[in-house]
């Protein structure tokens, strides 16, 4: 009898590292952050929305990363059509909305441009967004715990606290990625417009030049009629 006790708790053991295991991977599965990348062209204008819960917090983040003058307006709405940010013509920025329920609109607007497209990157980040499951249901479930030397609300609280790190890692990544892509967009810019003029500097000056010659030729060139 003892022995099958014993094999007993070691099963139970098993079991709740197991449905443990279970639970964390079900963590990581829902991802509260996300980014996108998309071509706004001139004369138009782009909205998004984004469908949140009572107290939760939106945060975003945008960038122009290609384009003339490297600028956009940008406008976020709140479910009842209240106009809570709006910017003029900037580069970038960084907003952040304590939410109620319903959809939150985010545009893009160039329409104040007629010729020029423009390369966006944004990121939204979620915060609070729980789902309606209890998340303290998977307790139930799990038994035998007791002879373990650190508990398992040990084990997830560090967890969580690696994820969230590695989610904020992950963001600042991203942003950089963003602020490389535009250096590089604004380099590639200059250099092909440091080509151009040195082109057409090249041109003027072998003009210039072709037209002193004809000049100092014409000044030695005797155009009168010799009589024999």
């Amino acid at each position: 009898m003892e022995v099958v006790r014993v094999l007993l708790c070691v099963l139970s053991v098993f079991g709740a590292l197991i449905s443990e295991r279970f639970v964390v991977l079900a963590s990581f599965s829902q991802s509260m952050d996300s980014d996108f990348t998309f071509t706004l062209p001139p004369g138009r204008k782009e909205c998004f929305y984004q469908t949140m819960k009572n107290d939760a917090s939106l945060e975003i983040e945008y960038q122009v990363l290609d384009g003339a003058g490297l600028d956009v307006d940008f406008t976020i709405s709140a479910p009842s059509g209240q106009v809570l940010f709006s910017d003029y013509r900037k580069s970038d920025g960084v907003h952040t909305v304590e939410t109620e329920d319903g959809d939150y609109m985010f545009c893009f607007d160039n329409t104040f441009s007629a010729v020029s497209e423009k390369l966006i990157f944004f990121e939204l980040i979620l915060d609070n967004m729980d789902t309606d499951e209890e998340p303290e249901d998977w307790k139930e479930y799990v038994h035998g715990t007791d002879m373990l030397d650190m508990k398992l609300e040990d084990i997830m609280d560090t967890i969580n606290n690696v994820k969230s790190r590695l989610g904020k890692s992950v963001q600042i990544q991203t942003v950089l990625r963003a602020f490389e892509a535009r250096d590089r967009n604004l380099q590639e810019s200059n250099f092909d417009m440091v080509n151009l003029w040195s082109v057409i500097n090249l041109i003027v000056m072998m003009l210039v030049s072709a037209v002193q010659v004809y000049l100092v030729r014409s000044l030695f060139e005797d155009k009168r009629k010799i009589r024999t």
